[in-house]
């Protein structure tokens, strides 16, 4: 994928897939955001809040995170999109209270596929800010470094957990 001359107002994104030998049906209860923890690196732990147990549309979450540069930081996530097998999506708030647009969006996708799944995973960053825009803020002539750098940290993230979720599926 090609990220040069990327800005965070652009709403860059990247996407990755992984065909797992399982059907939608099993690879599903996998996508839950509270069982990506362990295959993160940055993820530290997932909650469900206001009385949610998972994921449903207007379900919501408290994710707390930590980075090297980044410094440690918790973000609440709603879910936007939830069709069971198929589809789900989830928007993370902005580090601006009251903003009213996302920091970050999350997709994820199961797409049959003979007799397993392709299962895409998506990360489109903004329009809302983050701690990237802080980051941004202080090395702006750096921006589009910044943006190439921290979507190929979520490339491999997201290739982690979706071994982790092909692994998990085909056992």
């Amino acid at each position: 994928m090609e990220w040069t001359g990327a800005r965070y107002a652009d709403q860059p994104e990247v996407e990755v897939e992984a065909f797992v030998a399982a059907p939608p049906e099993r690879v599903w209860p996998l996508l839950d955001p509270a069982r990506m923890p362990p295959t993160s690196t940055e993820l530290q732990s997932v909650e469900w809040i206001d009385g949610a147990t998972g994921p449903a549309e207007g379900s919501r979450f408290r994710g707390r995170n930590a980075h090297p540069s980044l410094g440690e930081w918790s973000v609440t996530g709603t879910v936007v999109t939830c069709e069971p097998s198929s589809t789900l999506v989830w928007e993370m708030d902005s580090a601006d209270v009251g903003e009213g647009m996302p920091s970050s969006r999350w997709t994820l996708r199961c797409v049959p596929e003979g007799d397993g799944t392709r299962v895409h995973q998506q990360v489109r960053l903004g329009p809302g800010r983050s701690g990237l825009s802080r980051a941004i803020e202080s090395m702006p002539d750096k921006e589009q470094k910044i943006v190439f750098v921290r979507l190929r940290e979520f490339e491999g993230a997201m290739t982690r957990t979706l071994e982790a979720i092909r692994a998990d599926a085909e056992a």
